[in-house]
């Protein structure tokens, strides 16, 4: 979004140098002269209801009528950008309306007293008027003096021959004195036409300005869509998070927890056996030690889904070939990463883990008879791709399966995009950014 916005801006300057003389001088004329009434309209209805939300503030009536004036404020600004994007010939950009995310109806109603940017569209509704005055009066004054001494031959011999017309000619007693008047004026009419463009473009740029500073500035926008982007990430970590804990907590209370329960009870029975009837012992301790070795077995799988020794030890590519040699699907494993090299901590952890899922979801509900796992480095990039040629069907909505793929990579700035048909094939298609994790 960042990067296409000097596009759009270098393409735009280039569409309106292209443009003709009149073409911009009209549009720029427009632009401030048009500007006046509205800046006049905007200062005095945002002022009036600022003003009054500030003197009812001691009340309830008054926090919501000050809501109200930004979003009027709002509206004021979205007509301002749409001038701009005209007179400068590329869309102007629209910033972010960053302010939480409230739950309430008092909180939304409130919301955009927490919004930087409504504030901003307040502030140039306000200051606005100071420079559309100025280049209303500028532009105005020189396109009355340009007309006016274009047209003076015309207007001075129609007063000359209706009304007797007296001017400096007349008082200085010369000879044919309305053409010297007239002179003078067309010489006048040219000065003002030929410094016309520069005047009416100096008052639309001031105009203007102010407008991108305050409306379309690209560094506010920026940090108002980091921020966004960051609180997404974080909510989306912190959820991604308790989903695996629940599902580690739920998998070692059906599995291994349940496994030693049993092994503790088989354990004291035999114990209080050992004494009595030392005969019966040894298949129970037989069958204790299957459950232990069961139960060391399943306690191993659970922390290969966490973090895997093998990860840590040679790297990202020796882990997915130790989770595709246990797939029940055979699978293609193609890894574009050297054998022992480390990404970041968070990136091969993800990355493991999407490839891991992904594989079990393959094996439980696919139906498919191969499947593919791709892992490359496309620049600030890691890409992960998983196909299978199953039934088809997924999808990343909320309550389905890879709903918590879609979470777990969020939480890192990550994105999954899935393209899975009803009859197939699946492919998943997993990006992880390498550079916020470097910062991380």
């Amino acid at each position: 979004m960042t990067s296409a916005t000097p596009d759009l801006a270098r393409t735009g300057r280039a569409e309106a140098g292209r443009r003709g003389y009149w073409h911009r001088l009209g549009g720029r004329s427009i632009y401030v002269l048009a500007g006046f009434p509205l800046a006049i309209v905007r200062f005095v209805v945002l002022i009036v209801l600022f003003l009054f939300g500030v003197g009812t503030a001691v009340t309830f009536l008054g926090l919501p009528v000050l809501a109200g004036t930004m979003k009027v404020a709002r509206g004021f600004a979205a007509v301002d950008r749409a001038r701009l994007s005209r007179v400068q010939g590329w869309p102007a950009r629209r910033p972010a309306y960053v302010g939480g995310h409230p739950h309430t109806r008092v909180g939304r109603m409130l919301a955009p007293l927490r919004q930087g940017q409504s504030w901003a569209d307040w502030g140039h509704g306000v200051l606005g008027l100071f420079p559309a005055v100025l280049g209303f009066a500028f532009t105005l004054l020189w396109w009355a003096g340009t007309v006016a001494g274009l047209t003076a031959f015309a207007y001075i011999w129609i007063l000359d021959r209706t009304t007797g017309y007296e001017g400096l000619g007349t008082l200085l007693r010369i000879s044919d004195a309305w053409q010297f008047d007239a002179a003078i004026n067309t010489a006048a009419g040219l000065i003002f036409l030929f410094t016309l463009p520069a005047v009416v473009r100096g008052c639309a740029e001031l105009e203007a300005a102010l407008a991108r500073a305050m409306l379309t500035s690209d560094r506010v926008a920026d940090l108002h869509g980091r921020v966004s982007d960051l609180t997404q990430s974080r909510d989306a970590a912190v959820s991604a998070e308790a989903q695996a804990l629940r599902r580690l907590e739920r998998d070692i209370h059906d599995g291994p927890q349940q496994r030693l329960v049993r092994l503790a009870m088989d354990l004291s029975s035999a114990q209080r056996r050992l004494a009595k009837d030392p005969s019966t012992v040894q298949p129970m301790l037989a069958e204790a030690i299957t459950a232990t070795r069961e139960t060391l077995e399943e306690l191993r799988a659970l922390s290969r889904g966490i973090a895997p020794p093998i990860l840590a030890d040679r790297g990202l590519r020796a882990a997915l070939a130790a989770v595709a040699g246990r797939s029940t699907v055979p699978v293609d494993l193609a890894v574009d990463i050297p054998d022992g090299e480390h990404l970041p901590l968070m990136v091969e952890n993800t990355a493991y883990f999407v490839v891991a899922e992904a594989l079990t979801n393959v094996a439980k509900h696919s139906a498919a008879t191969r499947c593919t796992v791709e892992v490359r480095r496309t620049g600030s990039h890691v890409q992960v791709v998983v196909g299978d040629n199953g039934v088809g069907g997924a999808h990343t909505a909320k309550g389905h399966g890879l709903a918590g793929l879609t979470e777990r990579l969020r939480g890192v700035g990550g994105l999954l995009a899935a393209t899975s048909p009803v009859g197939g094939p699946t492919v998943l298609t997993a990006e992880l950014p390498l550079q916020s994790s470097q910062n991380a």
